[in-house]
C-alpha cells in the first residue's frame, strides 16, 4: 500500500520517493487547480489510461505490473477518486438470482425440445415438418405411442386432436420412419427429464410472481414501452432495480449494459470498436425487444428503425 500523508481538499503531498508516483501527484495536483473540483476514475481501465497515457500518447507514468496498478488503484480509493460499483438492493438481488435460475431453465427446457428433434430427425420422422410445437399435446401423444411400440403411420397420426386434424394426411408422410429400441429409449429419458424441468419452471414462475408483487406499478410502466412484454419488463427490473440514480444518463447505462460500441485508444490509435461484455442478460432481452420492435409499424421505436434501414442496407453494399 503506497503510503500517503492526509490530504486537503485541493492538493495532497505524497511520502514515497518513486518518480513515477510523484509525477502523477504532480499532474493531479495541476488538474485541481484548474477548478476541477475532483478526478473521478469509474474503474480501474479508466485509471489505467490516466497513470499510462496523456494526450493521446503513450506517456508511461506508472510501470505495468500488476502489483503497481494495485497498490495505486487502492490508494485511489482511499482518497475517494473511485466510484462505487452498482449494486442493487437486497429485494432485486434475490429478485435477481431467481429469474436467471429460471432463463438457465428455459434454456436447459429448449436444448431439451431440439434433442427430441434430432432423435426423430435421426429415425427419418418429420413431425417437426407438420407441427409447430412437437412437444404439444397432439404430438406428445404421437411421442408417448412410439415409444410404446407403436409404428404404424396412420394409427399415430389419427392421434392428432384440435386444429391437428385437416393434417392427418400429412402426419401420416412425416411419420414413415423408422425408430430403433435405443431411439425409444432416448425419447422415454428426453420426455422425462423435460417434464422435470416444466415442472421446476413453474415453481420458480411462482416464486418470481410472489417476489415481483410489491413491483407491479414499475411492470405496468415497462410494459407501456412498445415491444416490452411482461417477461421482458421482469428481466429489466430484476437487473437494473428502480432506482435509476446509479446511471447519470441513458448512455452510462447503456454503456454498462454493453450495447453501445467500444472504445480502445493506445498510442493515439483506435484499435477496436468492440462493445464491452457487459450484462449478458440485459442485452439478450433488450436485442430481443429490438427484433420486435423492426416487425412493428405503430410506434416511434419501429419508424425510427424503418427511417434508419436504408441507410444501413446502402453501407453494407
Amino acid at each position: 500500500m503506497v503510503q500517503t500523508e492526509p490530504k486537503t481538499e485541493c492538493s495532497f503531498t505524497p511520502t514515497v520517493t518513486n518518480n513515477s508516483i510523484t509525477r502523477v501527484y504532480t499532474w493531479r495536483n495541476r488538474v485541481l487547480q484548474r477548478a476541477l473540483e475532483r478526478l473521478e476514475l469509474p474503474d480501474a481501465k479508466v485509471s489505467w489510461a490516466v497513470l499510462r497515457g496523456r494526450d493521446g500518447g503513450n506517456t508511461t507514468l506508472l510501470p505495468d505490473t500488476d502489483i503497481k496498478d494495485s497498490e495505486w488503484i487502492a490508494d485511489l480509493l482511499r482518497h475517494g477518486l473511485l466510484k462505487a460499483s452498482f449494486i442493487p438492493p437486497k429485494p432485486i438481488r434475490d429478485l435477481r438470482d431467481l429469474v436467471r435460475t429460471h432463463t438457465h431453465l428455459v434454456q436447459e427446457r429448449n436444448r431439451h425440445i431440439n434433442r427430441i428433434h434430432k432423435i426423430l430427425e435421426t429415425a427419418n420422422i418429420k413431425l417437426g415438418s407438420v407441427v409447430s410445437d412437437v412437444v404439444g399435446k397432439s404430438a406428445r401423444q404421437m411421442l408417448e405411442a412410439l415409444i410404446a411400440g407403436e409404428s404404424g403411420p396412420l394409427e399415430l397420426a389419427k392421434l392428432a386432436r384440435g386444429r391437428m386434424r385437416p393434417k392427418i394426411a400429412l402426419l401420416q408422410q412425416a411419420l414413415q420412419g423408422h425408430l430403433e429400441p435405443h431411439h425409444r429409449f432416448l425419447l422415454s429419458q428426453t420426455l422425462a427429464q423435460l417434464d422435470f424441468l416444466q415442472r421446476r419452471v413453474g415453481l420458480l414462475e411462482q416464486e418470481v410472481a410472489e417476489r415481483l408483487s410489491p413491483f407491479e406499478n414499475s411492470l405496468a410502466l415497462l410494459m407501456t414501452i412498445p415491444g416490452i412484454s411482461r417477461r421482458s419488463a421482469t428481466i429489466l427490473l430484476s437487473e437494473i432495480g428502480t432506482d435509476m440514480r446509479a446511471f447519470p444518463s441513458a448512455a452510462h447505462l447503456a454503456s454498462w449494459v454493453g450495447i453501445c460500441p467500444g472504445s480502445h485508444l493506445s498510442a493515439g490509435k483506435r484499435r477496436s470498436g468492440k462493445p464491452t461484455k457487459g450484462n449478458t442478460y440485459l442485452r439478450s432481452v433488450l436485442t430481443q425487444i429490438a427484433w420486435v420492435l423492426t416487425r412493428m409499424s405503430d410506434n416511434y421505436l419501429s419508424a425510427q428503425f424503418h427511417h434508419l434501414r436504408p441507410g444501413w442496407v446502402r453501407r453494407k453494399r
